[in-house]
């Protein structure tokens, strides 16, 4: 797995906040944020290798659910 945690202690007030933002969304208005949201984070890691392989391994993991 490539996916380490690099928030620490923090993370769990990300996801809170992240949970925060849906709060109040329907499922249509949730999954738009979500889209906006992983378009955002794309353009900040801003390498497409790094990109790419990160979604293999979200790829992967969804397909052992």
């Amino acid at each position: 797995m490539i996916i380490n945690d690099r928030l620490g202690p923090q993370g769990d007030d990300v996801y809170a906040a992240l949970i925060a933002a849906h709060d109040g969304l329907d499922t249509d208005q949730s999954h738009a944020l979500n889209a906006r949201l992983v378009l955002i984070l794309l353009n900040e890691i801003a390498d497409p290798n790094r990109i790419a392989a990160l979604l293999a391994e979200a790829r992967a993991l969804s397909s052992s659910d």
